[in-house]
């Protein structure tokens, strides 16, 4: 598993219940992301996780034309990482969405604090296979998913382990088969701790 990462994508105050802009049931994704990090830092691998981080004035948001009311607006309590989410202090966090023009919605257009691109982190570290969970299914695990398929990663999407917003009726569904088609794989706990537990036993 060594050659495996997380990308933990967007759990955020502001995307769970309570926030400025919650995906239901966003925050039913914190246990379950929580026993896969515990998996993969077992297994030896990475854990990665990306934030919106978007300036007060952004396109992103309805006052600038944008789609959205304003969320995860830097330094603000509805910017941080849910308290429940239990990443380790060696966690790369990827930061995004963090000027006046940039979307943001996928963690290939973002950077670690030393400003390198997420796909160069992973290639450094090694990694071949990428498991991708969060918020939401729709948007930023999509557009996460569909961008590291483009670069040449295994891509394994987490069921168990995303929400999405449906704005549309049938946007969650449409996006999962996108993903699906583009070459994206899925899995749920059971079936990445049954991987664990095989690399374990063959060491």
């Amino acid at each position: 598993m060594s050659d495996t990462a997380l990308l933990i994508v967007d759990v955020q105050n502001d995307f769970c219940p309570g926030g400025a802009l919650p995906v239901p049931e966003g925050d039913r994704v914190i246990p379950v992301i929580n026993r896969y990090i515990e998996e993969i830092l077992a297994g030896g691998g990475d854990i990665i996780a990306s934030r919106d981080w978007h300036p007060p004035g952004t396109r992103h948001f309805r006052a600038a034309g944008g789609p959205w009311p304003p969320h995860c607006v830097q330094g603000t309590g509805g910017a941080a990482f849910h308290p429940r989410l239990e990443l380790p202090t060696r966690a790369v966090i990827i930061t995004k969405g963090d000027n006046s023009r940039d979307d943001g919605y996928s963690a290939f257009d973002g950077t670690d604090p030393s400003a390198q691109p997420l796909a160069d982190i992973l290639r450094q570290r090694n990694v071949q296979k990428l498991l991708v969970g969060g918020l939401a299914t729709d948007y930023c695990v999509r557009a996460s998913t569909l961008d590291a398929l483009r670069h040449g990663f295994t891509t394994v999407i987490l069921l168990d382990a995303m929400r999405g917003i449906d704005l549309k009726d049938g946007d969650v569904a449409r996006a999962l088969d996108e993903m699906i088609r583009a070459g994206a794989r899925t899995a749920t706990l059971a079936s990445i701790a049954e991987e664990v537990e095989g690399a374990h036993g063959s060491r």
